[in-house]
Parts: structure tokens; sequence; C-alpha cells
């Protein structure tokens, strides 16, 4: 089942999201994203252990392709890792690297 297919009606972004958006797009590095199919690793740095590995990673994928501009069809593996920090040393590392198919 699809997002879009999990949701009734028009969903609208909240305060807190165009907030985040507009923070990632600015902290993300300027970078060429190469051609063709897609492998994309992310590591998520939570200090939350009850935090779910991938609740924000739909919204990132959604930044990155804006400040990217690829479309996610393109992705074809993504690997995910959650990994435990103090409070305050919360991250995200990603890297993406051409697939050959």
């Amino acid at each position: 089942m699809s997002v879009n297919e999990a949701w009734k009606g028009r969903r609208y972004k909240t305060t807190a999201y165009n907030n985040y958006e507009r923070s990632l797009l600015y902290l993300l590095p300027c970078s060429t994203i190469p051609l063709g199919a897609l492998k994309i690793d992310i590591i998520y740095g939570f200090s939350n252990t009850g935090s779910d590995i991938d609740n924000p990673t739909k919204m990132l994928l959604d930044v990155m392709q804006k400040k990217y501009g690829f479309n996610d069809s393109r992705i074809y593996e993504l690997n995910i890792k959650k990994e435990i920090v103090k409070k305050g040393d919360e991250f995200i590392k990603y890297s993406i690297e051409s697939l050959i198919i």
C-alpha cells in the first residue's frame, strides 16, 4: 500500500514541517546526484530509543528530492540504520550513489 492510498483527502504541511524543510534545505550541502538508479544509505542518531526508524525517512527523502532535483522513483536501494546517542548529539548522515542494475 502506498502512503497516498493510506490517507483520505488532501494533506497539508504543518508549520513544524515547513520549518524542518526550510532548515534542512539550508543545512544539506550542495551536491550533484548521479544519473540513473540510486542507492541511498541513511543513519539516524536518535537520543530516544523509542524513535521509529521509518518516521523521518519519507520527509527526509522529500526534502532531498527538492534540494537535489531528483525523483525518488529512481531509488532502487535504501538502507536505514538507527544509532542511539546522547540528548543534544542527534544527527542524520546519508550517502547517495549510483547503483548498477
